[in-house]
Parts: C-alpha cells; structure tokens; sequence
C-alpha cells in the first residue's frame, strides 16, 4: 500500500481542503501517516496570505523533498496559484494544483506516475468563470466540532490582499450539498459545525441563495446541537439577520466581525466596504438580541500612511467596542497588492510598538469578558483532556468560546456539562465545578 503525508499551512479553509483530499486519497488506496515519517507521496496544502507565508510554504515543499528524495512532492493550493511560474521551475515540486482543482489529485499523481515528468492543474482563476469545487468530509480531525467550507473565493479586493487572486471570485456550494454532509457528520456524532469560508457573507450572491436561508436549513439537522459562523462582514450584521439567529437556539453567540482599523481614514485606504458607524451599530445590534455575546475581531496595525493620530482613534474605538478577543496583525507588505506601492510605509519597530500596546489591550478585554461568567451557570461541550498546572482536567468550551475545566477521572468526550464557573485556572481556562 502507497503512503501519503499532509501538511496544512493557513486558514481553516485550506485546512478543510486539505481533509478532503486525505480522504480522496484513503479512498484511492493510500495509507496515510504522519508527515515527518517516510512516504511516497507528500501533500502541501501552500498559504499565500503574506511574503511569510509563501516563504513557509516553501520550506515545507522542500523539507518534503529531504523527507524522502524518492517520494512525488505535491504542491497545492494559494502560493503555486499565485506564483505558479517559480513552482514550475522549483525542481522540489512535481505536481502543482492549484484552487478548485484539489478534487483532481488522485488522477493527477496517476499522470505523474506514467509519465514522470512534472504535472500541472491551474485554473486561470482570475479571469475564466469557476464552478464551486465539491468536496466534502465523512469525518474531520476534530473530535466533536466539525469545519464545513460552504463558500469560496472573494469579491472585496481590499488593498492589502492577494486572496482575490489566489481564490478567485465568489462561487457558493449548494445549500442541498451543505446540508447532506452536515447531516452524515451528525450521524457519526458530531453535534457541533461551523461554517465557514474565504468570504462567507458573500454565500448565495451567485447562487440566489443567502447566507441566512442556509443557516436554517442546517439548523433544521436534528442531531446537531450547536452552529458557530465563520468571520462575517459587518454589513451582514442588519437587524433581519441578528433577530432571525437569535430564534435560533442552536446558534453560538460568538461572532468573528471583521474590523481591521478602528479608523475610518485607515479603512477607506484599505477598500473596506464599511466605515466603524456601520461597524458599531452590528456591535449593537447583536449585544441587544443576544445576552453577553463573544464578539471577536481583528487588526492590523501599521497599514501604510497610519499615523499616530489614526492609531489612537483605533485604540480608542476598540475600547469602545470591548471585544472578547482581538487578532492583532503587523502590516506585512504583499507583492501584487495596491497596499504594496502606498508611499508613507510604516517602520517596523513602530509597528511592534503599536502591536505591544494592542496586545495588552486585548488581554485585559478578554479577561474582562471570561470573568463575567464567575459564579454563573453555564454549559460546555467537552473536548479532550488536558493537564493544567500539573493535574488532569477534561476541557471543553461553552456557547460563547469560553474553556473551561471539569476535573474529573471520567471521559466527558462529546458530552454536554452544564455548571458553575468558580475560578480561573490559567489565562484563559476557568474551573467548572457542580455539574
């Protein structure tokens, strides 16, 4: 039996993809091990998100080839779809697949084997009309949450991105296709999805569906318990949409609403399609439906021409808002993008200053939140046991993506644990006790 080996790098996307093509592969016949053990076949899903990332999915590409000099090298996904010419000449690489051909691999590594000579299959994304590329999972990685991709590639072209042109313009999967797959991932006992995608807001703007229409459908699935949403733009967020999830039970109060600067000045220099009114009111919006809702965000800091003043009305909003988490970003200057060529690039060491003094912020913001739920009860789904501060503990998250802590000698796998939350056990895991 041939051996196959996979490695991810990116977003949960590529990381669902890469599943997918494990499976298309169990299928074919292969046996699938470990990436740092000896195969014959080694898959990089590649990421082309900054220069960093192309850079890393180099390295993975030939630290395969080391692996086993003698094994076909396979390089996928955004960075040999971006930078297809230097894949090409890239003697580590014997096959390129780029966005929406992954499905092709098995057919792809036969080609190879008959002709050995190097094998290609990339879309000219940018400019020919795609079809959604189906691929689907009967299992996934994780143990009680499963990541469904409902939608790929991007309309938006913000200044500082590639993923336009790494992933193509919008293409939804059909709601019929969602709702089977979630449906057989509940029959093998997950009771938790999420769905997710490059630009899930987007869903149904080719298809004549919408991203609200699916949620209900997938509501619908008996079996699953809880369905948490990928990052959201925040023109989505009107009260329709909130008012319609909130009579949903099911629905993970924890929304991911994507900011970027706090700054109106900065977001239009960005292409951001919203100005932080607009934003705010989404905030308020949900904190009126939903009690106590995680709303998580991100940004960048450091974006070209952001000056002092911009980054305090930043600072200064985001304390307005008060998130549950932040994901701070340093500008990365991306090749092909518009950001790229703005005069006015920040220095690196004011940036990690920036980044420093948001970090913190975060921190206390995220604390704040978590200590809102001491003394109150709550309900987690247990995932996995973990060893905190030197004793064992089974670990899981409520609705609102708070861990927490049930000590315990027995397994809690995939069950629902409702209690009280009595205190806080490291950062960010908190002790559930009286369930």
């Amino acid at each position: 039996m041939k051996k196959a080996a996979l490695h991810n790098l990116g977003c949960k996307v590529n990381a669902y993809e890469t599943e997918a093509m494990q499976q298309i592969l169990e299928e074919a016949g292969y046996e699938i091990v470990p990436f740092t053990q000896a195969a014959d076949v080694y898959v990089i899903n590649t990421c082309s998100v900054t220069n960093m990332a192309d850079r890393k999915s180099r390295q993975m590409l030939h630290r395969a080839r080391k692996l086993n000099p003698q094994s076909i090298v396979v390089g996928a996904g955004c960075y040999v779809q971006t930078k297809e010419a230097q894949a090409l000449l890239d003697e580590a690489i014997d096959i390129v697949i780029g966005n929406n051909r992954k499905h092709e691999i098995v057919k792809l590594l036969e080609e190879y084997e008959k002709n050995r000579t190097k094998t290609k299959s990339i879309a000219d994304i940018n400019h020919e009309k795609q079809e959604y590329e189906e691929l689907s999972l009967k299992k996934t990685a994780e143990h009680t949450r499963a990541f469904l991709k409902v939608q790929d590639g991007c309309n938006q072209f913000c200044t500082y991105c590639i993923i336009p042109f790494a992933r193509g313009r919008v293409r939804s999967r059909a709601a019929s296709d969602v709702v089977a797959e979630v449906e057989r991932l509940a029959a093998r006992g997950y009771k938790e999805v999420v769905l997710t995608g490059i630009h899930l807001s987007s869903y149904g703007i080719d298809t004549g569906e919408n991203l609200l229409s699916l949620i209900r459908q997938v509501h619908a699935v008996e079996e699953i318990e809880r369905i948490r949403l990928g990052s959201l733009e925040p023109r989505i967020v009107t009260e329709e949409f909130v008012k319609e999830l909130s009579s949903m039970e099911k629905i993970c109060p924890h929304f991911h609403l994507s900011l970027q600067s706090g700054c109106d000045t900065v977001l239009a220099r960005m292409n951001r399609r919203y100005d932080t009114a607009e934003y705010e009111e989404g905030c308020v919006l949900l904190r009126k439906y939903f009690a106590h809702p995680a709303i998580t965000t991100d940004v960048i800091v450091g974006f070209p021409g952001e000056s002092r003043e911009e980054f305090a009305i930043t600072k200064a909003y985001l304390e307005r808002i008060h998130f549950y988490e932040m994901h701070i970003f340093k500008y990365s200057r991306r090749e092909g993008t518009k950001a790229a060529a703005m005069s006015a690039q920040v220095p690196e060491s004011v940036k990690t200053e920036r980044s420093a003094v948001l970090l913190e912020l975060e921190k206390q913001m995220s604390k704040e939140f978590r200590e809102y739920y001491l003394g109150r009860q709550v309900t987690a789904l247990m995932e996995e046991v973990s060893v905190i501060n030197g004793r064992k503990y089974f670990t899981g998250y409520t609705k609102e993506y708070v861990k927490v802590a049930v000590e315990t000698e027995e397994d809690l796998t995939n069950r629902f644990v409702t209690g009280t939350l009595k205190e806080q056990l490291t950062e960010d895991v908190y002790l559930l006790v009286e369930f």
